[in-house]
């Protein structure tokens, strides 16, 4: 389907496993509400790589790098969105005594609203975020066959990367629930509840910064 297959797989597997806000963000919500979470957060994540694969392939992207406006509109939007998670993350920490978001209802509805939740959280985070946008756009070409569809390729270049994605980040959710005990003082918890509300800003901060290539 694309030249070089197995160097772009072991390329977005490398890529996959370097620590990043998508990471982060499975951490904060596994933490938060269990293993499911963690795997909901990574499907949206996962979703919105589809959506880069699709705007590459059919040039939005260079438009949007092209105009100022649209660029910054992307910026601050997905910028302000992970700000605004760290910031909750630090508020939680500071009411709660350090759980990463609102405990669970007992209400035998609040489950599904809650994944919807995880689900919507990893999806925005990763379609406005512009680094990803500039990476599928550098990074995607270079493994396309120019005479094949681009557009076939790159949504197929996408289903590799959910695929690895979705088993790295799906291990990482239950790595981060059999470890949660360790966290159960107060202190421990505040303190990694304050550092994921931290990272979260500092991310968003990057996401602000980003210039257009």
């Amino acid at each position: 389907m694309i030249d070089q297959f197995w160097t772009f797989l072991v390329a977005i597997t490398l890529l996959t496993l370097f620590p990043g806000v998508d990471s982060l963000l499975v951490v904060r919500n596994a933490s938060r509400g269990g293993w499911r979470d963690g795997v909901a957060t990574s499907t949206g994540i996962c979703c919105g790589l589809f959506v880069h694969a699709l705007v590459s392939a059919l040039g939005i992207s260079a438009l949007l790098l092209q105009s100022a406006v649209a660029f910054s509109a992307l910026k601050f939007i997905g910028g302000g969105y992970l700000v605004w998670l760290g910031v909750c993350s630090l508020w939680q920490a500071m009411k709660t005594g350090g759980t990463f978001g609102p405990q669970l209802n007992a209400v035998s509805g609040s489950r599904p609203l809650q994944l919807k939740r995880s689900l919507r959280e990893g999806f925005i985070s990763n379609v406005f975020n512009p680094k990803t946008l500039l990476f599928y756009m550098a990074f995607l070409p270079q493994f396309i066959d120019p005479v094949r569809s681009p557009l076939v390729q790159s949504l197929f270049m996408a289903a590799i990367h959910f695929a690895v994605a979705m088993i790295y980040q799906g291990l990482l959710s239950v790595l981060v629930i059999r470890i949660k005990g360790w966290f159960q003082g107060g202190f421990l918890r505040r303190l990694s509840s304050g550092l994921v509300g931290v990272l979260l800003i500092s991310f968003g901060l990057r996401i602000f910064l980003e210039k257009r290539i």
